[in-house]
């Protein structure tokens, strides 16, 4: 998952403002030999963590096309199995520190790839995106928060929602709730008439990330786009009564969760909600292929009758992204195939091949609607909007550094056990001073 924004330091351009930096440190300086490899197309090897059901369905699609596109060049499969990645991003920081990169990598776009940018391990490109001209094809926000040093190292191929509430339709009737709650305020009176009218679990949650998952959505829902994103700016405020506001709430929202939360990933969490065991769930829109994926993978369910959506209260009209997107290694040992490769994922034709079957949306401007149903129908909409507002997501590798993420995910650990909101914003205040951004 995908899957940047801000300045560090002045040296970030990007319209939201959001500072960028890596969610893997690696070490090594650039890779593989100094030889000229531009003109070889004999073999692509594209390295990746799509394994799962819709995933590698996508992938195996491109793969096709971009076979049929180039016939004379081997594909080579490298995708490596493993939650959000963990596994293959620990197997390429070894093959980059030796010097044998793969011939491209699959990496969230903006933070996530701050590292290899500083560790010269990837090429700039900017004389790729003029010659496919894809400036005119992706949104310029999307650009934008994207670029370090004026360049652009990622080629995204999709876009995912973070900000989305799941929510079960008829334990939300019978708590008396007119519809999903539109701001935080209304959030919180929705959980507490949940649990005074049902014998329902509120808000269901999952293993410690989720909680940190959870708090972006409530930080931004108070804050709003602009205050939100301007949290990320060096030198950002993260002692100000808003923030406390904010995270007051996130502790209230806290009271209404489940007690097994630290014992269940997201799918445990998520599949309680369309099994009618709790109201509501805050989690990206992977879910909604989970939902209704046929079994084994699936748990076949129908939108508007065991689950609805909404954007996570108080933040309609922005959109929480991160995006999976794919680099070009510096001493790629075929990189004409990679270049290749990589007008395949950026291409229209790629990712609508890819997309509807990952359950998420493509991230050019120009893809075809027709082909996106459902919950994905509404997300294409959202995303295309005339003035919709991008924010990044820092927990799914846009906008906070490897040691800035960690920090948060052990303040928010740690709070999750003495509940003292003060302790947790002067942690989150003191993470901030110490991101290095």
């Amino acid at each position: 998952m995908t899957e940047g924004t801000g300045a560090m330091r002045g040296r970030w351009k990007a319209i939201a403002a959001v500072a960028v930096s890596g969610m893997l440190a690696v070490s090594g300086c650039g890779g593989g030999d100094d030889k000229d490899t531009s003109g070889d197309k004999s073999e692509v090897e594209v390295f990746s963590w799509w394994t799962g059901p819709g995933e590698a369905d996508g992938l195996a699609a491109m793969k096709a096309d971009f076979e049929k596109k180039n016939p004379g060049t081997k594909f080579t499969n490298a995708a490596i199995a493993g939650g959000s990645g963990t596994q293959a991003q620990a197997v390429l920081a070894s093959r980059l520190q030796n010097r044998k990169p793969p011939d491209s990598f699959q990496g969230h776009a903006g933070a996530e790839l701050l590292d290899y940018i500083k560790a010269g391990q990837i090429e700039p490109l900017d004389s790729f995106y003029q010659e496919n001209n894809l400036r005119a094809a992706y949104p310029a926000q999307l650009l934008e928060q994207i670029t370090y040093n004026g360049k652009i190292y990622s080629v995204p191929v999709n876009i995912h929602r973070s900000n989305v509430l799941w929510y079960n339709p008829k334990i939300v009737q019978e708590a008396g709730l007119s519809g999903p709650p539109k701001s935080v305020a209304e959030f919180i009176t929705a959980l507490k008439a949940v649990k005074d009218k049902t014998k329902k679990v509120p808000l269901s949650l999952g293993a410690q990330w989720t909680a940190d998952h959870l708090l972006e959505s409530v930080l931004l829902g108070d804050l709003g786009t602009d205050a939100y994103n301007a949290l990320w700016k060096p030198g950002a405020d993260w002692s100000g009564p808003a923030v406390t506001k904010a995270l007051t709430d996130f502790a209230e929202i806290m009271k209404y969760t489940t007690v097994e939360a630290a014992s269940t990933d997201w799918q445990g969490a998520a599949k309680a909600v369309v099994d009618g065991k709790a109201a509501f769930n805050i989690m990206g829109d992977w879910a909604y292929g989970y939902f209704t994926g046929a079994a084994p993978n699936g748990l076949g369910k129908k939108l508007d009758e065991d689950f609805k959506y909404a954007a996570s209260p108080g933040t309609d009209g922005t959109y929480m992204w991160l995006s999976d997107s794919f680099t070009l290694p510096k001493g790629a040992p075929h990189k004409g195939g990679a270049l290749a490769w990589l007008k395949e994922a950026s291409s229209k034709e790629g990712q609508d091949l890819f997309n509807p079957k990952k359950g998420s949306i493509p991230a050019r401007k120009d893809a075809d609607k027709s082909l996106y149903k459902g919950y994905l129908e509404y997300a294409f909409n959202e995303w295309n909007k005339p003035g919709v507002k991008l924010a990044g997501s820092f927990w799914h590798g846009v906008n906070a550094n490897k040691k800035w993420h960690t920090d948060i995910d052990t303040a928010v650990g740690l709070f999750l056990q003495n509940k003292d909101v003060g302790k947790l914003q002067s942690a989150l205040s003191t993470a901030a001073e110490n991101s290095g951004s």
